[in-house]
């Protein structure tokens, strides 16, 4: 089941996802402000409260609700969004308040990341400037997924926008710092991917422990910046942070 609202072109879009789910959709591809909308939305519908409403998520560019179908009827719920949406023009919407901007400390190249001059090639750049590069771009979380607080981060420069590759890397370790198509992977766990490891973190995103168990959220921006080998190590061994650090952003 489909019901389009807002433009002529059908965007945002409402569907609904199995029996107690709706997917509100600001584009079929990823976009600066389809990203910015469905991180504003899903804020606001936070803040607004809404009876029956029992998890909200984000992907790139759309936000997931999920709802007690027993208490709450499909059409209540759907009534409540399309008003919400009516409200303003989310693709220029402020992004949440609450964000934090992350410094990371990331190795470039050596043993521990050995792709980097591959992907240097790739966006004609020497290892040199492709990690000016990497190590200067403040990139924001876009979604979280395919590992357990594992996010997607963006946007880099034109220059990175390289494929991903056609085969696997059998498995890099939790804290790689992997690149295509101008985005970021940072890895939450040791895992295979396509996507060319060009930087090493120590920074452990995913502490099932803690009551909050994903370190970055959508929204929050990231710089990874560049750091020896030494210091990298003894970072390593202090603590599950490693030496990153982070400030609110306003």
């Amino acid at each position: 089941m489909e019901h389009a609202t807002g433009s002529e072109a059908g965007w945002p879009r409402l569907n609904t996802v199995g029996v107690d789910g709706w997917l509100v959709s600001f584009a079929d591809r990823l976009s600066e402000p389809a990203n910015r909308a469905a991180l504003a939305f899903r804020h606001a519908l936070d803040e607004a409260g809404l009876e029956g409403i029992e998890e909200t998520s984000t992907s790139l560019s759309a936000t997931y609700v999920r709802f007690d179908a027993l208490r709450v009827p499909h059409a209540t719920i759907r009534q409540a969004l399309e008003a919400l949406l009516a409200e303003r023009d989310w693709m220029s919407a402020d992004l949440p308040v609450g964000r934090k901007l992350w410094r990371i400390p990331t190795v470039y190249g050596t043993d521990l990341a050995p792709q980097l001059e591959e992907a240097a090639s790739m966006a004609g750049l020497s290892p040199e400037a492709a990690v000016t590069s990497l190590s200067q771009t403040r990139v924001r979380v876009r979604t979280i997924g395919f590992g357990p607080g594992q996010p997607y981060l963006g946007q880099l420069p034109e220059a990175w926008d390289i494929p991903r590759q056609t085969a696997l890397t059998d498995k890099v370790p939790a804290g790689a710092l992997t690149v295509a198509i101008r985005q970021f992977v940072l890895f939450s766990i040791s895992a295979p991917t396509g996507w060319r490891h060009v930087g090493q973190t120590a920074l452990t995103l995913f502490r099932p422990d803690d009551a909050d168990p994903f370190v970055l959220r959508p929204g929050d921006e990231v710089m990874f910046v560049r750091t020896g080998r030494a210091a990298f190590e003894a970072m390593r061994q202090s603590g599950p942070d490693a030496g990153a650090t982070w400030e609110a952003l306003t």
